[in-house]
């Protein structure tokens, strides 16, 4: 074999490493009882410890450097020439971290998860707060390994948004921030009454609000043979190979809107992995170009798609005839309900406008926390006060507060911008496919025609996998790199409909 071959097939060796380890992360947060978690964490460790001993040996920087010796005779677009580029990548960022660093942190996460789950279940701060502080450090030690240019958040972010830095992210925000500010208050002006949300508080069974919500994700093209659904604490999906990517979610029988968009948004992640090109499959270049571009793809399906109107004038008389209780709201109220505006606590369950507040507010934290300045101790406190200053609201307690994410548990810092980069690409992507299809997209929703969405997702993001920069996918797709005027454009258009501003 080549150089490049033997290195694919190594690199496919230290994949199936980390999707084994996936499996198990996966059973831990959907069906290991709680007292495996001793175990677990160190079944955990060992894959990270042999995959990241794979990874950055001697023999794997061996062959990379051979097969670069022959990538000035690649096309620059081959598949070949990305996955040099992006195999270089990873081994560079993994050769700087220790091994037992990476197993320590594979050991710690496991544990503090379910520490956090049971902190969160039973509102009690202090229980998760040492793992939270075992959890900074460590992280605090990557960041030093990794160097940085100029603060500690942006060797963390660039593990989920390549390239990007905290001072670009706060530009994002700033460009925002205003704008979301002056609608909220407009909105507002209208009245509390000017949205109903109680249709949407009612009895739902939860069985059917299972066969719903799988009946839509059926409808988008979600392939239960490659694929199944589970319930977890905080919903999720993973994927282990193109064939096998699952989603989980939660219920509330008293509040539709929580499995029902948690199952979509997560369906959105799931259709990208299942869509990246088989080639791929085991792949470096497997998996999604970014976080932001995941999340693209499930604010897609969740807001653009689930939370239209023509989505819920194809679906509304079969949530009818499912839920009985809902014969005496019409389709047009209930489009209202699902897209009510009102700052709220909780974070996966905010409307669309305020959702960016809950980002902005986590990101600050984050920061602050990474860089000291402000102690595990003051975070119950200073996430209040934050809550108050963007959203206007106090947490009664902590578990619908500063616990209610699992991020922090798994070491997730530096995860949440790439929320609202997401919210950003998504209606790039909605304008630029919609053009493409002439103008259709919102009538194929209305007719519940989804595979024409899907195929053109698929064709433009989701088959190139990892083989282009977010920045490079999004200009492919929409001819200019992220930004923010159409999403703002979309915001003040469809809400200035609803509350007739």
């Amino acid at each position: 074999m080549t150089a490049i071959e033997q290195l694919k097939q190594r690199m496919a060796d230290v994949g199936t490493l980390q999707s084994s380890a996936a499996v198990l992360e996966w059973d831990q947060q959907t069906h290991m009882p709680p007292a495996g978690a001793e175990r677990r964490s160190s079944q955990l460790a060992l894959l990270s410890k042999l995959g990241h001993e794979m990874l950055t040996s001697t023999e794997t920087g061996r062959l990379l450097a051979e097969a670069e010796r022959g990538a000035d005779a690649l096309d620059a677009d081959s598949d070949d020439a990305a996955y040099l580029r992006v195999a270089r990548r990873d081994f560079d960022k993994a050769a700087k971290l220790p091994t037992k660093l990476v197993e320590e942190i594979a050991q710690v996460t496991a544990l503090a998860h379910e520490q956090w789950a049971a902190a969160r279940a039973g509102n009690d701060y202090k229980r998760f707060a040492p793992w939270l502080e075992k959890i900074l450090d460590l992280e605090r030690q990557v960041t030093d390994h990794l160097g940085y240019k100029n603060e500690r958040y942006d060797a963390l972010l660039d593990n989920y948004e390549p390239e990007m830095t905290a001072a670009q992210v706060r530009v994002m925000f700033d460009a925002l921030k205003a704008p979301v500010v002056d609608l909220v208050k407009a909105i507002a002006s209208r009245g509390p009454d000017a949205v109903n949300m109680e249709p949407l508080r009612r009895d739902f069974d939860e069985e059917k609000q299972r066969r719903f919500n799988e009946s839509v994700i059926r409808a988008f093209g979600y392939d239960f043979n490659r694929g199944r659904q589970d319930r977890a604490v905080h919903p999720f999906c993973t994927s282990f190979t193109r064939d096998d990517v699952r989603i989980t979610t939660r219920y509330d029988r008293n509040f539709l809107p929580m499995a029902l968009f948690g199952t979509i948004h997560e369906t959105g992640h799931a259709l990208y992995d299942m869509g990246v090109a088989a080639k791929f499959d085991g792949n470096v270049l497997g998996g999604g170009a970014s976080l932001g571009i995941h999340e693209s793809q499930s604010r897609f399906w969740e807001n653009l798609v689930g939370r239209s109107r023509g989505f819920w004038t194809h679906f509304y008389p079969a949530l009818q005839a499912e839920f009985p209780v809902l014969g005496d709201v019409d389709v047009e109220t209930f489009y209202r309900a699902i897209n009510r505006v009102e700052p709220s606590l909780i974070r996966v369950e905010a409307d669309e406008i305020t959702y960016n507040l809950h980002i902005m507010l986590r990101f600050e934290m984050e920061v602050d926390l990474l860089d000291g300045r402000l102690s595990v101790s003051d975070a119950p406190d200073a996430w209040n006060e934050k809550c108050r200053q963007y959203l206007g609201l106090t947490p009664p307690d902590d578990a619908r507060g500063i616990l209610q994410d699992v991020h922090w548990s798994f070491g997730g810092i530096g995860y949440f911008p790439t929320y609202t980069l997401g919210n950003v690409i998504s209606v790039q992507l909605y304008e630029a496919a919609n053009q493409s299809l002439d103008g259709r997209i919102p009538d194929l929703i209305a007719r519940g025609e989804f595979l024409v969405i899907r195929e053109w997702l698929g064709q433009n993001v989701h088959q190139w996998g990892r083989k282009y920069t977010p920045a490079e996918l999004v200009t492919r797709c929409t001819g200019r790199p992220p930004t923010p005027e159409p999403y703002l454009r979309y915001l003040k258009t469809k809400f200035g409909d609803i509350y007739g501003l």
